[in-house]
């Protein structure tokens, strides 16, 4: 039976930053730039797993949806009734994919703020979440998980040598870190740290799923679609000469220009049945983040289908960006020379509206946090004929710099 909720959105002063608004324990979050909707409980949680998760929660939402009983007269984005998500990277992964709807949200743009409530049934009296301090201070030492450097470097020089008996075109290859939270810690710490240091990022706490991803996997607004691809990174430069050079040589390396073209036609391809107009930028630019330089292209379209955010997911992950070219072999490669499971490490995070609206980036620069206090942080690498496995691993080591940094 779908379950009915109500859902009421009202217009309120500016309640000031988001993340002390969080609840410490169970913080839901989509922010960037200091704007974005923050949750608060769970007036529905809805779980999906395998093959069909995706398409398991588009069907479910939009039953979800058509049965709600709306009142926005706000209607802009983010209003309304949404769910938080975030899902799985594999289709074997035993992490579970999830869309929550909080009992409260809060939401914050450029002169516009606005409260919702949301219930299964009758609305609950309204309670304003608590504008809560941040807890002390804490230091996290990450480790090597079950992939030491050693192992990764061969894991690369064993992924080389499939692309150049090609096998493959490219692929990425991740690696893990692990840590335990000390008792008490307040995660909201991690995630403003996060917000500070990469405010053009998409901060994201879903679930214990916590990161700061600067690739938009698919936005959907309107019948209209956006995309960021990201694919090929350097270091950023110790001082204005070093860091230009570093540009540069990102901008006119072929190795990364190939793995950046492989990337961006994987998505175009899956989007043209949604979208025959599709375009991408006519040549990658360069996208300054504060440790790291990435070629970026934009991608934007209008949808003929109807499409909603959760379809345009399912059409698109995963992108070759983080698995790679030929989608399906490069999986497979990536099972067998990675020893662990991704969980929701480079899948889709996000939002949706009941309208099928919604934002969501590849949940990259990310790390899942326990309820008993362990912590898993990912970074991956994408590797083509070219790769050195040394130089692979240190951009791994420059892409965990974030939650490294967040939790020091």
């Amino acid at each position: 039976m779908v379950p009915s909720l109500t859902v009421e959105t009202t217009a309120t002063a500016d309640l000031g930053p988001l993340v002390p608004l969080l609840a410490p324990q169970h913080p839901l979050l989509w922010m960037r730039r200091g704007f974005g909707v923050a949750g608060h409980g769970e007036a529905l949680r809805l779980e999906f797993s395998g093959p069909d998760r995706l398409r398991d929660a588009a069907i479910a939402w939009q039953h979800i949806g058509a049965a709600a009983a709306v009142t926005d007269p706000l209607n802009r984005t983010g209003t309304g009734l949404l769910a938080f998500g975030t899902f799985a990277f594999s289709d074997t992964s035993a992490t579970t994919s999830v869309l929550i709807v909080p009992s409260i949200i809060i939401g914050r743009d450029k002169g516009q703020s606005w409260l919702t409530r949301i219930s299964v049934g009758e609305l609950e009296p309204l309670v304003l979440p608590t504008i809560r301090p941040l807890g002390s201070n804490y230091r996290v030492d990450l480790q090597p998980g079950t992939m030491p450097d050693a192992d990764y470097r061969d894991a690369v020089a064993a992924a080389v040598l499939r692309i150049q008996s090609r096998e493959i075109s490219k692929v990425v290859l991740a690696r893990e870190l692990v840590g335990r939270l000390p008792d008490g810690a307040d995660i909201r710490r991690v995630i403003d740290a996060l917000a500070a240091g990469y405010p053009d990022c998409w901060t994201f706490a879903v679930d214990g799923f916590i990161g700061s991803s600067p690739e938009t996997l698919v936005t959907v607004d309107a019948g209209s679609v956006t995309a960021r691809v990201l694919a090929g990174s350097a270091a950023r430069g110790c001082d204005a000469a070093s860091d230009e050079e570093a540009a540069t040589a990102l901008a006119t390396s072929t190795k990364d220009q190939d793995e950046h073209r492989y990337a961006v036609q994987n998505v175009l391809a899956s989007l043209r049945t949604h979208s025959p107009n599709v375009m991408a930028s006519e040549m990658p630019f360069t996208l300054k983040l504060p440790n790291v330089w990435h070629l970026a292209s934009d991608i934007e379209g209008d949808l003929i289908d109807g499409s909603t955010s959760l379809d345009l997911i399912r059409s698109l992950h995963p992108t070759a960006a983080v698995a790679g070219t030929p989608t399906t072999d490069a999986l497979r490669v990536i099972g067998e020379l990675e020893p662990f499971d991704r969980g929701r490490y480079a899948g889709p995070v996000g939002w949706v509206g009941a309208d099928g609206n919604g934002e969501w980036a590849v949940a990259v620069r990310s790390a899942q946090f326990e309820a008993d206090g362990r912590i898993t942080a990912y970074a991956g690498a994408g590797i083509v004929a070219e790769s050195v496995p040394e130089r692979e691993l240190l951009e791994t080591r420059m892409k965990f710099r974030p939650l490294v940094e967040a939790l020091d």
